[in-house]
């Protein structure tokens, strides 16, 4: 007979407002670091000079954040979940202080990627302790909760940034990142106390008992092999165009990455059991595509209503308010109706990922000047709902399709390829736009005779809020320029989406063998687990 664990006092303590209240501010905070540069990128780049380098505002942060998610699982296993977040809130609170003070571009990157690089940790850590501490009748509901957090931020960092940048200054609003660093340190301090110094990651296959333990069992060529390569793999394709070299080099830096975890690692950072699975894989390509399509809404929504509708930058920044009230609703909605049990999702994944592209058609028509604001906002609260649900319903199959040991390396990895996706859609999203948008200005102007000797093009270029001051033909074509980048945009985020479903739909619904008794032993947890709740 199977012997019955021991029920885990820890389970539902994780659960408590003390936990809650250290980490909801730490997702917050990750999500607003993103979106607070969608309404103050032209101060931002006016004051730094640097128009068209504008672009990597957002990548810097995001190339840090894919860099270090892939080591967050590992790491979590070697030392503890509790240590991990916190290591990453000290590099949060590093990089928010270094950012408010930049005075440079140069040191303004900086901050912006070692606040990436901490944020990396948050938002997987958090995932893997809900995976691992609550029961599957719950799970789905609070990676949605988790999911709500970051999209709040999205939406309070846009709103916030937006409405005191015209009132104040970028100089003046530079504190909105300082302040971030005592609120992340504070909530550091909240999960280092507030978690059991002796809780460690499920499936842990082994249990070091001094520092020096723990340090030799990290495989640092394999972790530096991987940073080193999706930095510049990253770095190839961000910015105003490709470059050729890092993107050459980081094939090479992963083919050694691969030789180093099979041959040359004791304990490598990605189990080759996981790199040969076809089901993780297609689905992290897969998420990377759609969530390419989902980033889109996001940067560019905000640039339409600034450029083409006139808005102010606080009001732009409130589009970002329903696209993520969509985002969390849909992720909330499927957890507590519908991802109630451990098994396959394949269905449901798929139907949302479906669906999901009409969305973009529908917004790449009615991003003109005069289309209903309405029918507009229902479109992002839409395209939210169904992004939302649909990396609910991925994160649960995939969870199905492995086995439970390297659920912290998937996890990790899933994330990294979700953080991917951010860059990318920064980075190639960006190309894209900025190359059909200077097309059009360039023609727009030498159709219509007009000199631009100041140098209008390149301003316009990184500072969509510099359309609102044109007058006459110059606005004119300003305008139908930053439209016909968008719709194009937005047709090829259909192209991607629709695409991607179709990697998806190579996944599987089998689960592994070995699979089939794991989740037997998780039915028995989820029992005793109900029982301790039932009993508090």
């Amino acid at each position: 007979m199977r012997p019955i664990k021991q029920p885990c006092s820890f389970s539902f303590s994780f659960l408590s407002p003390r936990h809650r209240s250290s980490v909801v501010p730490l997702l917050t905070i990750s999500g607003a670091n993103i979106s607070i540069l969608t309404t103050t990128q032209s101060a931002i780049a006016a004051d730094l000079d640097a128009f068209e380098e504008a672009t990597w505002f957002t990548s810097s942060y995001l190339i840090a954040m894919s860099a270090f998610a892939p080591l967050m699982g590992r790491l979590s296993q070697v030392f503890s979940p509790r240590l991990c977040m916190f290591f990453s809130t000290v590099l949060i609170c590093l990089g928010s202080l270094i950012t408010s003070l930049a005075n440079s571009f140069s040191w303004f990157l900086v901050g912006r990627s070692l606040t990436g690089a901490g944020g990396a940790g948050i938002l997987i850590v958090a995932t893997i302790l809900v995976i691992q501490v609550v029961s599957p009748k719950r799970r789905g509901l609070f990676i949605g909760l988790a999911n709500t957090s970051m999209t709040v931020g999205l939406s309070l960092g846009a709103v916030i940034a937006g409405a005191t940048e015209p009132k104040i200054g970028w100089v003046s609003i530079k504190p909105l990142f300082g302040i971030q660093a005592p609120i992340s340190i504070l909530a550091g301090f909240g999960i280092l106390f507030g978690l059991p110094s002796g809780y460690k990651a499920k499936n842990s296959d082994f249990e070091p008992r001094s520092l020096n333990e723990k340090l030799a069992r990290i495989d640092y060529s394999g972790a530096l092999l991987l940073i080193a390569g999706i930095i510049l793999f990253l770095l190839g394709l961000s910015g105003p165009r490709i470059l050729a070299t890092p993107l050459v080099l980081s094939v090479f830096v992963f083919a050694a990455f691969v030789l180093n975890e099979i041959y040359g690692a004791k304990d490598p950072v990605i189990p080759i059991m996981v790199l040969r699975s076809r089901g993780t894989l297609l689905i992290c390509f897969a998420t990377v595509g759609i969530m390419m399509a989902r980033w889109v809404v996001l940067f560019y929504t905000v640039v339409y209503a600034i450029a083409v509708r006139g808005w102010a930058p606080a009001v732009a920044g409130t589009l970002l308010i329903p696209t993520n009230a969509g985002f969390a609703a849909g992720g909330l909605l499927a957890g507590i109706f519908h991802i109630r049990r451990n098994g396959s999702f394949y269905m449901h994944t798929l139907v949302a990922n479906m669906l999901f592209p009409a969305t973009l058609i529908v917004l790449a028509f009615i991003s003109t000047p005069h289309s209903s604001p309405a029918l507009y906002v229902l479109m992002v609260f839409c395209n939210g709902a169904l992004a939302g649900a649909g990396l609910n319903y991925t994160l649960v199959h995939l969870l199905h399709l492995t086995l439970p040991e390297v659920h912290p390396i998937v996890l990790s990895l899933l994330a990294t390829f979700r953080g991917f996706s951010g860059s990318f859609g920064s980075a190639i999203g960006g190309g894209i736009f900025e190359r059909v948008l200077r097309t059009s200005l360039v023609e727009g102007f030498s159709r219509a005779g007009v000199e631009d000797g100041t140098g209008l093009i390149r301003r316009l270029l990184g500072s969509p809020a510099l359309v609102a001051t044109l007058e006459g033909q110059r606005k004119e074509i300003a305008v139908n320029a930053y439209r016909e980048g968008i719709k194009t945009l937005f047709l090829c985020g259909t192209g991607l989406a629709v695409l991607m479903t179709l990697v998806q739909a190579g996944s599987g619904w089998k689960a592994p063998m070995g699979r089939v008794a794991a989740s037997e032993d998780e039915d028995v947890e989820e029992e005793e687990e109900e029982a301790l709740e039932e009993g508090a």
